[in-house]
């Protein structure tokens, strides 16, 4: 091989994203791991609607990971119904941004209509 496709081998930047949207209930997730030399993930979703959309919606992720590298962790919830400007209020919105030697676990769960609760956790009992 030339020395030029090992420059660009070298170059390359790793990357990984998941970008999860429940419309039905305003809920928006984003995962992404960047220039890591390390990467083990565990990310499970569960995006559920009703069948109607005045119904109960959620967006739920469950996020285990081990990283050297750098992380983007965001989501935000917003008013699933636009107002006359066609625009959707943001009721909430996180970001974390991570970079080194270190390891996430996060439960998210966004819902609309009281919801919550549709997705347990599973807690350890108080001994």
């Amino acid at each position: 091989m030339p020395s030029s496709y090992y420059e660009a081998m070298a170059k390359m930047k790793n990357e990984d994203t998941l970008c999860v949207k429940n419309y039905n209930a305003g809920a928006s997730l984003a995962e992404a791991y960047t220039d890591f030399e390390y990467l083990n993930k565990n990310t499970e979703v569960v995006s559920k609607s009703s069948e109607n959309l005045t119904g109960s919606a959620v967006l739920a992720a469950r996020i285990n990971s081990e990283v050297i590298g750098n992380a983007q962790l965001v989501w935000q919830s917003l008013i699933p119904n636009a107002d006359i400007a066609g625009r959707h209020a943001v009721l909430s919105r996180n970001e974390e941004n991570l970079t080194g030697i270190f390891s996430v676990e996060k439960f998210i769960q966004l819902s609309s209509n009281n919801t919550l609760g549709v997705i347990g956790l599973e807690w350890l009992p108080c001994s």
